[in-house]
């Protein structure tokens, strides 16, 4: 290809990869919210349900780390192409699922379908621009990822309320029709790709092992608050086999001279810092993004809509925020930019400690826009400076492993912000029942207070006695749940500040080293 045929493609390039990925990234957040609706017309219960979401991450974390290795042994135009058609029709097949069973079997092939989508879309994105560029190109491309997240929920809710639920995988089927086409058109494998190909070994043991090792270890994250942790076989199972796996898989994988993850990428300080790095704004991004609904929801009252309409602006900060940071970001040093979105993440957070019962929408809106800018300065520098000193034949290496840690950070995040919000609800509502005294004055006259107010409301004597202690053990208990929200999220801003320090191992790419990579 010629370097004028290069610059008129770069954005049709662009657009095609973002298509499959806006269409996996929609697909994660939108089953949510269909849950319920899943559950009625397929007859199962609570914990059955929840394995439509856990068997689509399982599968997707699994083939997350191994997309770079793919890419090489089948050329990487080859397999985003079979990804996207098996994305494609195993969406059609769990829209038209009969039993819950066979909606899991599809839902675990979409999961590794959609897997490599989003590696390799940046991989493709990282060659296609020029370094001075690179900036930019994430920055347009973190849009089309926060646009999933921001339009799920709500298209979801929509379908469910309007349509069925079946429709929520059925909306994938022109979407992906269209991107195949524009893959065929506007894709080519770098002749790098080609050459590396053929000399290459399979690595079994890696395969097998990675599978089983990150797959146990989603289904822990996922299980383990409503399994109660180590207090059940299931779970220490499943451990025991995620901790056996993963150190076994070390230790091939160093010895292999094709390993299908290359965890000599590591070696590289710059690169794992990143890595660490981004496995903790996961941790706090899909921590915080759970505990905001739960709150509404359950203390406030809130619908799953108006939830969702507090989480929306705090999205759409991000996407304007986005491309100012990508158009400052080769002027400017990232770690600089990555520095001051950890500090406002963080200082989003302590304004959310202060959340009470008495909190109006607005209370909950604004330090959510702070999170989003703060997001927004985190997420496409942070990239672009990791991923820098990463040499081209590595990238679709590099960018699996980058995205399985944010994952990985995600759901563990998710499980110890559940298993914090029940003990501390816990915790707090006992030190709470200390100070609610039958016998003090202050809870007599609350007491008798609220029982005249029933009575006048036309309650028995009887009935209104019942009725007002049952109400102040509600005020209770919400008092407790608001304390215990707070206290996580004063946990969250805290493990923002606590990665600053990490900042200073990143290196600040120079032209010299992007130029290596091959432009």
């Amino acid at each position: 290809m010629s370097h004028a045929e290069k610059s008129i493609n770069k954005w049709l390039i662009t657009i095609t990869v973002m298509l499959p990925a806006i269409m996996e990234i929609i697909d994660t957040s939108v089953a949510n919210v269909a849950l319920p609706h899943m559950q009625g017309s397929l007859n199962a219960g609570t914990d059955e349900i929840t394995w439509v979401l856990t068997s689509y991450l399982v599968s997707n974390a699994v083939v997350l780390p191994m997309t770079g290795w793919l890419s090489r042994m089948f050329g990487r135009k080859r397999f985003l192409l079979s990804c996207i058609c098996l994305f494609t029709l195993s969406s059609l097949l769990c829209g038209a699922a009969p039993n819950l069973e066979t909606l899991i079997l599809f839902r675990i092939v979409q999961g590794a379908a959609g897997g490599a989508l989003i590696p390799i879309s940046q991989a493709i994105l990282m060659e296609t621009f020029p370094p001075h560029q690179r900036g930019m190109a994430m920055a347009i491309f973190g849009v089309g990822a926060m646009f999933g997240p921001i339009v799920g929920p709500a298209l979801g809710g929509w379908i469910t309320d309007n349509l069925s639920w079946r429709w929520i995988f059925y909306i994938n089927l022109p979407i992906g029709i269209i991107a195949i086409a524009m893959c065929l058109f506007f894709i080519f494998d770098p002749a790098y790709l080609k050459r590396s190909a053929a000399a290459m070994k399979i690595d079994y043991w890696g395969l097998f092992l990675l599978t089983t090792g990150i797959g146990a270890l989603q289904v822990v994250l996922d299980k383990g608050q409503q399994e109660d942790w180590f207090h059940s076989s299931f779970i220490i199972t499943f451990t025991i086999i995620c901790i056996v796996s993963l150190a076994a898989l070390i230790w091939v994988e160093l010895k292999h001279e094709h390993p299908i993850i290359n965890l000599r990428l590591f070696k590289n300080i710059s690169f794992s810092a990143g890595n660490f790095i981004m496995f903790v704004v996961g941790f706090c991004l899909y921590s915080s993004i759970m505990l905001i609904p739960l709150f509404l929801q359950n203390l406030m009252g809130y619908s799953a809509t108006d939830a969702g309409m507090v989480l929306a602006p705090g999205g759409v900060a991000t996407l304007i925020t986005m491309p100012f940071v990508g158009a400052v970001l080769h002027k400017r040093d990232g770690r600089k930019i990555v520095f001051a979105g950890l500090l406002i993440g963080a200082v989003s957070m302590f304004i959310m400690q202060r959340l009470s019962l008495e909190a109006a929408y607005g209370d909950f809106v604004w330090p959510r826009v702070v999170l989003g800018i703060g997001l927004a300065m985190i997420f496409v520098p942070l990239t672009t400076v990791t991923l820098a000193t990463i040499s081209r034949l590595e990238m679709g290496n590099a960018t699996g492993m980058f995205n399985l840690l944010r994952n990985i950070g995600g759901s563990v995040g998710i499980a110890v912000a559940a298993t914090l919000l029940a003990r501390l609800s816990q915790t707090y509502q006992t030190n709470l029942v200390v100070h609610a005294n039958p016998y003090g004055t202050a809870w007599q006259m609350h007491l008798y207070q609220v029982k005249q107010a029933l009575i006048s409301k036309g309650l028995a004597a009887t009935q209104a006695d019942q009725s007002a202690l049952a109400l102040l053990y509600g005020m209770i208990q919400r008092q407790a749940g608001v304390l215990a929200f707070n206290h996580i999220f004063w946990i969250v801003g805290v493990a923002f500040l606590s990665i600053i320090p990490l900042l200073l191992l990143l290196k600040r790419p120079t032209q010299a080293v992007e130029g290596g990579m091959g432009h």
